[in-house]
């Protein structure tokens, strides 16, 4: 059975500390994928998620690039899938997916068919000018445990 846990934020730097949290669990291989409306705080917790993970570069989305990765206590692969034309092309991605880093991906139904089963997806809505809801679906033991940890 899916859960769904739920998390209401009233400010990027409030997104920014639960994701921090999430970063303290994560493992080489692990997958997040965000999604949510252009502005709904996914950069701002994928900023989160590396401070976390010990990086002291500037993370910024990685919109023209597609993937962009960042050092700390762990590899941090940070995708940005939003200009993905072809579903279908091949990008490479399953080399990052079972690499010794965490991934993130933005806008993943660009490449869905790709993903690998397992895996947290989290939905960021917003609900007011600074409050965001954040939906997290984990898919697969490893990441139920983890929301269980966070939640």
């Amino acid at each position: 059975m899916e859960s769904t846990y739920e998390y209401s934020s009233g400010s990027p730097e409030e997104t920014q500390r639960l994701a921090e949290r999430l970063a303290a669990e994560l493992q080489p291989g692990d997958l997040i994928t965000l999604s949510g409306d252009l502005g709904a705080g996914k950069t701002s917790f994928t900023k989160g998620l590396a401070k976390g993970l010990g990086v002291t570069a500037n993370v910024n989305s990685p919109t023209f690039t597609i993937i962009k990765e960042y050092e700390g206590r762990l590899p941090f692969y940070h995708m940005d899938a939003y200009r993905v034309e072809d579903e279908g092309e091949e990008l490479g991605l399953d080399e990052y997916f079972e690499g010794e880093g965490v991934t993130v991906v933005e806008w993943p139904t660009m490449v869905e068919e790709q993903l690998p089963e397992e895996r947290l997806d989290i939905e960021i809505r917003h609900t007011g000018e600074s409050d965001r809801v954040l939906y997290f679906k984990p898919s697969g033991d490893r990441y139920i445990t983890i929301c269980k940890e966070i939640f």
